[in-house]
Formats: structure tokens, sequence, C-alpha cells
């Protein structure tokens, strides 16, 4: 009886002591990005966090609860550059890792996401500088005149090499769909002496998330486009629909997001308490309505072309947290431009003249954003930019993965 107890007791302890184990910080690392600094904090597991600042000096701080830092990492990094002086961290309390960034003036904006496999904090500090074009040209001291210059587009095909995205039942790949579909828009709209074509990729390359971004902000661009193909375990789900950044609670635009993160269902909920400090420059930034406007633009021309020609269905604009434009610095949408794990879609999509179509829908709403004074034409969604949907992922559809 007494070994009974004894064993019990032992089997309690462990048990609490494993239910309390805290998640470690590995390791910190930095680098320069385009006007800024990245920092990578890689952990042990998933982490809350939240932010503070502090004045005089200028500071922002995040803590991470539960965690314990690694006694052996370095804990200071002297930086002097894009509005940062240094960055610290050590252990504030128990049960709180601190990591500090000493700003070298009050002028800055930052974002920051947590990813997994490997788990880990992405924080992005830089500079607030001006990115629009300049439209001034000086023709001689006296007299300056306005020049038109360039719209640079940054068209960003999603996966891509590892990542072959979702794959229909009949194996087409969404890398090499939304590929095609961008080299076909770079194509359309190349001799238009009012836009210069970016794209993230312009073969079978594998780019992490963040990085696709970074090749925008670097480029100064004035839009960023990512586009995809769906997929849901209901092989009859068919349509379009377009993604602002936002949360939301609508599970079906979570599922979505969730693919497009390479993360679980499961994780993309437990973002939610961290969502405002995810988007917090989203708002100062004052790109959220030019975002609506671009994603009504372009929903609206591929809906006019798809729609009737081909018998889709009208999802709506919709808003979730896609990784993928989080860090733009401009304004900034998500295409999903057909069910792939839909036998009849995934047909259409390995046609030629139906990627045209939609190629030539997305350069018809870029020059309808830019071209255009009036409001967005009615799209449909509600107050929130949901449309509830009751579709679900195919039994045939495989489902790539994405990694920073």
């Amino acid at each position: 009886m007494f070994r009974i107890f004894l064993f019990f007791l032992i089997f309690l302890t462990l048990s609490v002591a494993f239910a309390e184990e805290k998640v470690q910080v590995k390791d910190i690392r930095y680098y320069e990005i385009h006007n800024g600094i990245r920092v990578i904090i890689e952990t042990t597991g998933f982490v809350e966090f939240t932010r503070g600042q502090l004045k005089n000096p200028e500071r922002l701080f995040f803590d991470l609860k539960k965690v314990q830092l690694n006694k052996e990492i370095k804990k200071e990094f002297l930086i002097n550059k894009h509005s940062l002086s240094k960055i610290r961290i050590g252990q504030f309390d128990l049960n709180t890792v601190r990591i500090v960034f000493d700003l070298l003036k009050s002028e800055y904006e930052f974002k920051i996401i947590q990813l997994e496999d490997p788990s880990r904090l992405v924080i992005d500090i830089y500079s607030v500088k001006d990115n629009a074009s300049s439209l001034i040209d000086i023709n001689n001291e006296n007299d300056k005149k306005l020049k038109l210059i360039k719209k640079k587009i940054v068209i960003d095909p999603g996966h891509g090499g590892k990542d072959p995205g979702a794959i229909g039942p009949n194996g087409l790949m969404e890398k090499d769909v939304v590929l095609d579909i961008a080299l076909k828009i770079r194509e359309i709209m190349k001799d238009n002496p009012k836009y210069e074509i970016i794209l993230t990729r312009a073969n079978d390359t594998f780019i992490p998330l963040q990085e696709r971004t970074e090749i925008a902000n670097k480029n100064k661009a004035d839009l960023f486009i990512s586009i995809h193909a769906n997929a849901s375990l209901n092989n009859h789900a068919r349509g379009i629909e377009t993604y602002i950044l936002n949360w939301t609670d609508d599970e079906e635009a979570i599922r979505v997001a969730a693919r497009e993160n390479a993360i679980s269902v499961k994780k993309m909920k437990e973002l939610k308490g961290e969502i405002g400090l995810m988007l917090a420059s989203l708002e100062r930034e004052a790109k959220r309505e030019d975002s609506v406007k671009i994603a009504g633009y372009v929903h609206n021309s591929l809906v006019n072309r798809i729609k009737f020609s081909f018998s889709s269905n009208d999802n709506g604009l919709k808003q979730a947290l896609f990784y993928v434009l989080v860090g733009a610095q401009m304004p900034s949408c998500l295409l999903e431009v057909s069910y792939i794990s839909n036998p009849e879609e995934e047909r259409l999509l390995a046609d030629e003249k139906y990627r045209m179509k939609i190629a030539q829908a997305i350069a018809e709403g870029i020059d309808n954003y830019f071209e255009k004074s009036e409001k967005v034409k009615k799209v449909k969604y509600t107050n929130n930019f949901l449309i509830r949907a009751d579709n679900k992922k195919s039994k045939n559809s495989t489902i790539g993965s994405k990694k920073l």
C-alpha cells in the first residue's frame, strides 16, 4: 500500500513539473533588412507575449510569458542604425523574458510575428521614411513640374520549389498554376509605360514568406498582390475570394489562412490575443483603406471576367491573418483565384486560356485602381469584410507547407 502511495506521489510530482515546464529562448540573432533590422528569437515552443514602451530614453520592449532564457546566449547587441541603438534580452523575473529595443529616436515602426517549425518570434524595427515615389522633376532652379513615373507592382506567386502548395485531385500543383498566372500578368503589363512589374519569383523557387514582402519593401513598391489557389475538403467548394490583412473569427477564413501560413488552425486561433501587436502599425501606416480598394477592384474584375464565363462563385472580399501580407509597407491583398481541390476548377486552372483570363482580370483590376477616382464598386462583403462559407478541405487535395 505504501509503495502504491509513493508511486502515486512521484507520478503526481512529475506531472505537475511537466505541466509547469517553461518554454526556453534558445538563441537570438539579427540582420539588416530594407530600412530596418530584423530580430529572430528562437524558442522551444509557442509563447505568449505583451508589448510596452518607455520614455527618456525611448525604448520598446516585449515580455515573453512563462519563458526561461538560455544563460549562454549573447544578451546585448550594439546596432546604431535604422532608429535602433541596441538590443538587450534578459530574464526579467522567474517567468518572464524581456527583450528591449533601445531606440535612437521616437519615429519608428515595428512588426512582430510568431512562426513555428521551428518556433520563433520575428520582430522588425524600421525607420519611418516616406516610401512614396517622388512625382517632382526639377527642370530648372526656378521651375518644378510634376512628372508621372512608373508605379511599381510586386506580384507574388505563392509557394514554389519544395513547397507545392495545394495539389488537385488529378495532380495539378498550386505553385505551377500561380507562377504561370504571374508571368502572364507581367507579359500583359510590360508594355504599359505606367507600370513596372516585379515578381517575387519567376521560376520554381522556394522563397520564405517574409522575404516576399521584403522584396516589395526594398523596391519601394506601390502595390503587393499575392496569388494563390484555394483548397477544401469539400470537393464541391468553388469560386473566387480576395483577402485583406486583419483578424477574423470566421472559421473558413481562419482555415484558409492557416493553410497558407503552414500552421494549424489551433495555432491560428491562439494568435488572436497577439493580433493587436502584429497589426499595430497598420492603422498608423494608413494602408488599410487602400488595401480594401485594391482588393475590391481586383476582385470585381476577376468576378466580371470569370464568374459568368465559367460559372464560378463570387465568395466575396474577406479578411484574415496571412503572414505573407504582414510585412508589406504598401497596400496589399491576397487572391484565391479558384479551388484547385474542385475537379472542375482544377481542369479550368490547367487550361492556359483560363489562366490568361485570370491574369487579364488582375491586370485590369490594378489598372482600375490607379485610373479610377470613384469609389470601389460594391462587392459582396459584410461590414466586417466577411462572408460565411460552409466549404471544407477536399479529401483529394494535398496541402503544401511554407517556412520562414
